[in-house]
């Protein structure tokens, strides 16, 4: 019996999630979910095409990156959701793209602003770009010192993982999170999406404004407020 199959069987629908949602071509990407009770997690294998991909395929870890089950080598991003997941014990799954508009703003080391309502319907602050990584870091332990990159990040601005479920690394890509590996996936889509709007924003109005204080507590709160009325 194979005491993982669920939640190999959850990963891999996660990460076949990613490619019908046109987050990424070829082998690129990964999605990973995490089983708190087991201090395990599972994660898409390194450089496997999702057309092939089956759940069976998907390797278990445990958060210090010992190998518990497959016989592939997993995601070359491994490090960087074991770091998070040993970290934030608030997040049961990690997804990573190379969305085009997401990945435009973090070559361009920028953070998206909050410029209207799609954006807060999500989150109050501007999604952050982390800055590019030192080059001893990079010459270091890469993948873990990308997670650290994430974190730091978080601490410098006083953000919590829980509000703000995404962020761009400099020169790299997007990281996002969530309550479980469907939850990480849906704010990714919702990343690339916001992304493209503020991208072509920009390019009607250069200077277009922030989107005002009131409209962002207004449809920030309408769906995770105290109060929330949206959906059923």
């Amino acid at each position: 019996m194979n005491p993982y199959q669920t939640l190999q069987e959850t990963c891999y629908e996660a990460n076949m999630q990613l490619q019908a949602l046109g987050l990424v071509i070829y082998t690129f990407g990964n999605v990973s979910a995490v089983d708190r009770n087991a201090g395990v997690f599972a994660i898409k294998p390194s450089g496997v095409p999702y057309e092939v991909l089956k759940p069976e395929d998907i390797v278990i870890l445990d958060f210090d990156n010992n190998i518990i089950q497959g016989s592939k080598r997993p995601s070359s991003d491994t490090k960087t959701h074991a770091l998070l997941y040993k970290t934030w014990d608030e997040i049961g799954g990690i997804a990573h793209t190379h969305a085009t508009y997401s990945v435009a703003w973090a070559q361009a080391q920028r953070d998206i602003p909050i410029l209207g309502t799609t954006h807060a319907d999500h989150l109050t602050t501007d999604i952050p770009c982390a800055r590019p990584m030192e080059d001893h870091l990079i010459e270091g332990n890469y993948e873990h010192n990308t997670g650290i990159q994430i974190l730091d990040c978080f601490k410098e601005r006083g953000l919590s993982c829980k509000e703000v479920e995404m962020i761009l690394i400099g020169n790299h890509g997007p990281f996002t999170w969530g309550k479980d590996a469907a939850k990480a996936v849906y704010n990714s889509k919702v990343l690339e999406a916001i992304a493209q709007m503020a991208f072509l924003t920009f390019q009607i109005n250069p200077d277009a404004p922030r989107l005002k204080d009131a409209l962002i507590r207004k449809h920030y709160e309408r769906k995770h407020g105290e109060n929330a009325y949206y959906g059923q």
